[in-house]
C-alpha cells in the first residue's frame, strides 16, 4: 500500500478512529486494554504490507518471532548464574553470544536468500564462465526487508550488549517490528526508542497529531510534486543517455538528485509525521543534507537511521575513529561497501559506496570529519561565501555519487559521466518545457529548506503563523498537489 494511493487514503483515518475511539475510549477501563491496542496495531500494520503481497508475511513474522526468542533465551541463560552458584559467568556469556549469533544468521540467510543469491550465483558463474540459470531462485524481492531485518537484529544485539532488557510482550514486541508507517522505507528504528513506547498507556496528544499533519503534507509535497515529476525526466534521460547532449544529462542528474531526496525524504516525513498521530515517535531521518559542507557533515544528514545504525553495530566495534588513521580508512571503507550492498544486488551501489569512501579520505587524513556538526548558518538569514561555496562542491559531489547510485551498470554510470564534459553542456536541455515545470517547485522546497533548516521539518514554523495564514498555506500546498499530481509511483526505497 503507497503512502500516496487512495487505498492508504481510505485506511489511515479508518485505522485512527479505530485506535484513538475503540481501542482507547471504549475499552479505556479494560485491564488489557494496552494489549488489544498493540494487537490492533499488528493487525492494521500486516493488513498494509499484506496489500502488495500475503505471502510477504510469512517472512516477517518469522523475522519477529526468532528475533523476541533470542532475547527471552537470552534471559533465560543469564538467569542461570543466580540459579546455580557454580555455572562460570564465562559459559553464560557464551551462551548468550551463540543466541544471539544464531539469530542474527537465521535473519541474514533470510535477507541473503532473497536479495543476494541470484545476484551472487550469477557473477560467480560468470567469472568462472559457467552456466547459472538452472540455479537461479528468480524470487520476488520482499518489500522493505532490508528495513526491519536490521530493526530486528539490532534488537537482538542491544539485547546481548545489555542496552535494553528482553520483554515477554510478544504482541508489543510484533507491534515495535512491522509499526507500518515506518515498516517499508524506514526510519531504521532501535528497540531503545520504539519499543518502550508500545510497553507503555498512549495518550492523544493534539499538538503533536497536529504537527505530525503539517510533516505529512510536507511529505506528500515533495514525494508527489518533486519526486514523482522528476522521475519523468530522470527515466527519459538516464535510458537514452548515449544519444542525449550534455546539457541534458546534467538535468537528468540534477533532477535524480532531487527525486531520491523527495522521494526518500517525503516517506520519513510522512512517516513520521503518521507515527504522531498515533502518539509514536520516530527518530528523524534526513536533516536537510544538501546544505552540507563536506561529504561527512552529508552522511550526518542522510539516511540517519541507516547511517548509525552501521556506526553503532559495524564501525565502533571494528574500532571506530580511536586508532591509526589507516585503521579509520579501513573502517570507512567497510562500512561505505555495506551499505551500498545494503541498497541491492548490483556493482553500481558498490561503487557508490566506494565513492564516497574515497571522498571520506582526505578528511580522515587531515582530521577534519569532524568539522561540521552545527546548521549552516546558524542564526544567519544567509550563509557566508566560503560556505555557498562548500556546499556547492559537496553537492556536486553528490551529483556525481547519485549518477553511479542510478545506472544500470557501472558502464553506463562511466559514459554517462564522461558524456557531461562536451561542449553540448552549454546547448540547450532536449526535455520538453512541460517536464521542466517542476524547476519553480525545486525551487520552493529549496527555499522552504533553507528557512526552516534549524527545525524538525519544512512546515514546522508554518504552525506558529496567524490561523488564516496557516490555512492559506495548507490549502496552497494541497492544490499544487493535486495539479501537480502524476500516476501514483512507488517510492525508490521500496526496492531495498
Amino acid at each position: 500500500m503507497l503512502f500516496n494511493s487512495i487505498e492508504f487514503l481510505i485506511f489511515l483515518p479508518v485505522v485512527f478512529l479505530l485506535y484513538w475511539f475503540v481501542f482507547d475510549k471504549f475499552l479505556g477501563k479494560y485491564k488489557h486494554k494496552l494489549i488489544l491496542q498493540n494487537a490492533f496495531v499488528v493487525v492494521a500494520s500486516y493488513v498494509f504490507y499484506g496489500w502488495w503481497d500475503w505471502r510477504f508475511l510469512l517472512l516477517i513474522a518469522l523475522t519477529t518471532l526468532c528475533s523476541w526468542l533470542s532475547g527471552i533465551l537470552m534471559r533465560k541463560v543469564e538467569q542461570l548464574k543466580v540459579a546455580d552458584e557454580y555455572d562460570v559467568g564465562l559459559q553464560i556469556v557464551r551462551k548468550r553470544k551463540l543466541i544471539a549469533a544464531i539469530n542474527i544468521a537465521i535473519n541474514l540467510a533470510i535477507l541473503a536468500t532473497f536479495k543476494y543469491y541470484d545476484f551472487f550465483v550469477t557473477e560467480f558463474a560468470r567469472l568462472f564462465g559457467l552456466a547459472s540459470d538452472g540455479i537461479l531462485l528468480n524470487i520476488i524481492l520482499p518489500v522493505g526487508i532490508s528495513f526491519y531485518t536490521f530493526q530486528a537484529l539490532s534488537y537482538s544485539i542491544d539485547v546481548y550488549r545489555h542496552k535494553i532488557e528482553p520483554t515477554k510482550d510478544i504482541v508489543a514486541f510484533f507491534a515495535f517490528i512491522s509499526f507500518f508507517p515506518q515498516l517499508v522505507a524506514g526510519p531504521i528504528e532501535r528497540a531503545t526508542n520504539l519499543l518502550p513506547q508500545f510497553l507503555k498507556k498512549r495518550e492523544f496528544d493534539y499538538n503533536l497529531a497536529i504537527d505530525g499533519s503539517r510533516q505529512i503534507l510536507w511529505g506528500l509535497f515533495k514525494k508527489v510534486v518533486i519526486a514523482d515529476n522528476c522521475a519523468i525526466v530522470v527515466d527519459q534521460v538516464f535510458s537514452d543517455y548515449a544519444n542525449m547532449p550534455a546539457s541534458s544529462l546534467l538535468v537528468g542528474a540534477l533532477f535524480f538528485t532531487f527525486q531520491i531526496y523527495g522521494d526518500f525524504s517525503g516517506y520519513s516525513d510522512i512517516a513520521i509525521g503518521t507515527a504522531n498521530l498515533f502518539g509514536i515517535k520516530l527518530m528523524r531521518n534526513f536533516n536537510v543534507p544538501y546544505f552540507s559542507r563536506d561529504i561527512a557533515e552529508f552522511w550526518r544528514r542522510w539516511h540517519i537511521s541507516l547511517n548509525t545504525w552501521f556506526r553503532d553495530y559495524v564501525y565502533i566495534p571494528l574500532g571506530g575513529s580511536r586508532t591509526t588513521k589507516i585503521k579509520i580508512i579501513r573502517n570507512t571503507f567497510v562500512i561505505f561497501l555495506l551499505s551500498g550492498l545494503w541498497h541491492g544486488a548490483n556493482w553500481t551501489f558498490i561503487a557508490w559506496g566506494a565513492f564516497h569512501a574515497l571522498l571520506f579520505c582526505p578528511l580522515i587524513l587531515l582530521g577534519k570529519n569532524r568539522r561540521y556538526t552545527n546548521v549552516v548558518a546558524e542564526d544567519r538569514l544567509l550563509p557566508s561565501v566560503k560556505e555557498g561555496c562548500m556546499m556547492l562542491i559537496t553537492f556536486m559531489l553528490v551529483v556525481v555519487g547519485w549518477i553511479i547510485f542510478r545506472a544500470g551498470t557501472i558502464t553506463d554510470a562511466w559514459y554517462y559521466i564522461c558524456g557531461l564534459f562536451d561542449s553540448s553542456l552549454f546547448t540547450i536541455p532536449s526535455i520538453s518545457k512541460r517536464d521542466l515545470i517542476v524547476v519553480p517547485f525545486i525551487v520552493i522546497l529549496i527555499v522552504v529548506e533553507w528557512l526552516n533548516r534549524q527545525e524538525s521539518h519544512g512546515l514546522f514554523r508554518v504552525g506558529k503563523l496567524p490561523y488564516i495564514y496557516r490555512y492559506l498555506v495548507y490549502t496552497l500546498i494541497i492544490l499544487i498537489i493535486f495539479f501537480m499530481r502524476t500516476a501514483p509511483k512507488a517510492f525508490i526505497y521500496f526496492q531495498f
